[in-house]
């Protein structure tokens, strides 16, 4: 950097600023985390969680993505002081989580086992039952994961605790205090949940209430003599013959399987008599040095998300846009992410085929972040259920045309049809902007058959338009229409477009002007390349694939003369973008209002310029265009982080000079 460049030295000063601002942030966010997830560790020990297990996974996998080594990760929580303390035989660690079945894949392919035991996740409260001799000696509490509160006199009034084995063992049992709904609905409605009861319960001084709850086991470990066991499955068949309740358990053979037992256990989940909220996934070799880590690595907790639900299909409906079909499922009402979902997008027929979708199917619904709802998977039905062929459309419903199903697109193949032509007609307006041809206008003139084609738009005078603004009275009275030539004069304003708003005008399935701007940066510069190319060419265009490529080369050849016809008879001129204009290699993100021009209309300047516009501020950004500098919104906070510059629009307007 030159000694006298203050500009560089002002970027570097910058840069290093926010740097330490990032970092500062960062190190804030930890701190917070850590104070959340200790206060809620606490709440939830001491009987009374405050948020849901999915809002505290989120948390918890913040923390662990910001700081995996973080020390609060490896710390279970903590018991009250109300009762005396000793320590475990079996360690209470922390399992590893999936909440996906993609992240229970990527879990699985470091973790191939030749099969995989399934056991529920119990929704309640850990206990350990340390015996001697046989003898019931005391039951712990989960703590810290190490220590725990002795509840025995708890413990014994308990369904499911025996005092004294049929055989001799010395060791430990841990098992999940729950309480059943039929339990909570009776005399515990009052409580937010089964869990938050149990854990009240189990802990109260006077023992008052523990009569009312249960305890299912699921792990043993002896600590004097042979293990009374074999593997994972014998650990069961041990607790069982020794009169405990203990959790269901299943054996499948592929990573693949355990998601579908999953499904089948999410449908039939709202039946069982207590809560689960997940299936935990094991080797059948028993591994007491991994599950002596604070998080066993060999063993995982598949949960249940709040962002998935098993319904029953009940219709499919078929939505129009324009020529294309699209079906749309109908499900009965599910909860998901907080809201209640009951229809979601089958996109195509391919997916209808590939998941074999029938009316009645048991059918798994995600919706993960913002997503529209969608169907994943189907859960295999019984031999018994009736299920219906879902009915695909074959005719056009406007004009009668036979359908042509291409597997990822159901459509009319009419050019002329009705319904085509006046979505084509709807998309040019919104595409080029001409914001005073509003949908109810253009469809009269449709209707009418004033406007039959794009080109007939520019075909339009005052006079064609006066009798849409004035009634027949003013007609005959030879009154102007200041509607009318307003519109005429915002039509005439939108002769001059860039080649990517004029081809995505035209309407072609799934082609917007991104997808065009592509093209043309791949070389596809002028209208002449473009009606010229071939399904090949454009296939081997980033982000582009055969799919596609044929969808738009479709769609040029069935447009190819009226394109042609409107820039070679001079209806439409393009900007083609100059090569060494005075924006050339520049790139502009616009944010909030503008003064001197409309949003629209200095975007087309910046290409016709030889720059590019972005809709959001990205790496490599040239410059954020914004009248307010100094606003906190996100995009000007984007910026500051990636280090790009910020300018008003008249220092925009400068650099054009």
């Amino acid at each position: 950097m030159d000694l006298f460049d203050v500009e560089a030295a002002a970027r570097e000063s910058d840069r290093t600023v926010n740097e330490a601002k990032k970092k500062r942030n960062l190190l804030d966010r930890i701190k917070e985390l850590e104070k959340l997830i200790v206060h809620y560790q606490n709440s939830y020990y001491n009987g009374e969680s405050e948020i849901s297990d999915s809002e505290f996974d989120k948390l918890w996998d913040e923390l662990k993505e910001l700081d995996p080594s973080n020390p609060i990760l490896h710390k279970v929580g903590a018991d009250s002081g109300n009762f005396t303390k000793a320590p475990h035989v079996i360690p209470m660690g922390s399992q590893e989580k999936a909440a996906t079945p993609e992240e229970f894949l990527e879990w699985a392919k470091k973790h191939s086992y030749g099969e995989y035991l399934i056991e529920y996740k119990l929704d309640g409260a850990s206990l350990e039952l340390q015996y001697n001799g046989g003898k019931l000696l005391r039951a712990v509490t989960r703590g810290d994961g190490e220590i725990g509160d002795v509840i025995t006199q708890n413990a014994v009034k308990m369904h499911g605790v025996i005092k004294e084995l049929s055989q001799d063992f010395t060791g430990g049992i841990r098992g999940e205090v729950i309480m059943t709904h039929q339990v909570h609905k009776k005399l515990y409605s009052d409580k937010a949940n089964c869990r938050n009861a149990a854990n009240g319960l189990m802990k109260r001084k006077d023992g008052e209430g523990s009569e009312n709850l249960c305890l299912i086991v699921y792990d043993v470990w002896a600590t004097d003599g042979e293990q009374p066991f074999k593997d994972e499955e014998g650990k069961l068949q041990f607790l069982k013959s020794n009169g405990f309740n203990v959790v269901p358990l299943e054996i499948v053979h592929s990573a693949d399987d355990v998601i579908a037992y999953r499904e089948k256990v999410m449908e039939i989940r709202k039946d069982l008599d207590y809560d689960i909220d997940g299936l935990v996934i094991k080797e059948r070799e028993v591994n007491h040095e991994d599950a002596s880590r604070d998080r066993p690595e060999r063993q995982i907790a598949f949960k249940f998300s709040l962002e998935e639900a098993v319904s029953i299909l009940r219709d499919v409906e078929w939505g129009e846009t324009g020529a294309t079909y699209t079906p749309v499922a109908i499900f009965d009402p599910v909860e998901l992410n907080g809201t209640t979902v009951k229809r979601a997008s089958l996109v195509n027929t391919n997916l209808i085929n590939s998941l074999k979708l029938k009316i009645g199917s048991h059918i798994v619904v995600v919706k993960r972040g913002e997503i529209i709802p969608k169907i994943i998977s189907v859960v295999p039905s019984a031999s018994n259920e009736k299920l219906e062929d879902i009915k695909i459309p074959c005719k056009c419903g406007a004009c009668d045309s036979e359908l042509v199903d291409e597997g990822t697109r159901l459509y009319c193949p009419n050019k002329y049809c009705s319904k085509k032509v006046l979505h084509q007609l709807l998309k040019w307006v919104s595409v080029v902007d001409i914001r005073d041809l509003g949908e109810t206008l253009i469809t009269e003139l449709f209707k009418t058959k004033k406007v039959k084609s794009i080109s007939d738009i520019y075909t339009l005078t005052v006079e064609d338009l006066t009798p849409y603004f004035l009634d027949k009275e003013s007609l005959e009275a030879g009154k102007k229409s200041l509607g009318a030539e307003k519109v005429f004069a915002s039509i005439q304003s939108h002769r001059k477009i860039t080649l990517s708003k004029f081809i995505a005008g035209f309407d072609i399935e799934g082609i917007g002007e991104t997808v065009v701007e592509t093209l043309i940066s791949a070389g596809y510069t002028t209208l002449d390349k473009i009606v010229s190319s071939s399904e090949e060419e454009i296939a081997s265009v980033y982000r582009f694939a055969e799919i596609l490529a044929h969808t738009f080369v479709s769609g040029i050849k069935e447009n190819k003369e009226e394109m042609l016809s409107m820039v070679d008879g001079g209806t439409i001129t393009l900007i083609q973008g100059e090569n060494n204009g005075v924006l050339a290699g520049k790139s502009f993100c616009f944010t909030g209002e503008l003064k001197t021009m409309k949003r629209a209309d200095v975007q087309n300047l910046v290409k016709e310029k030889g720059g590019t516009v972005k809709s959001s501020v990205v790496k490599g950004l040239s410059y954020l265009v914004t009248n307010d500098t100094a606003s906190g919104s996100s995009k000007n906070k984007k910026a500051a982080e990636l280090g790009i510059p910020v300018i008003d629009e008249d220092e925009f307007l400068k650099l054009l000079d």
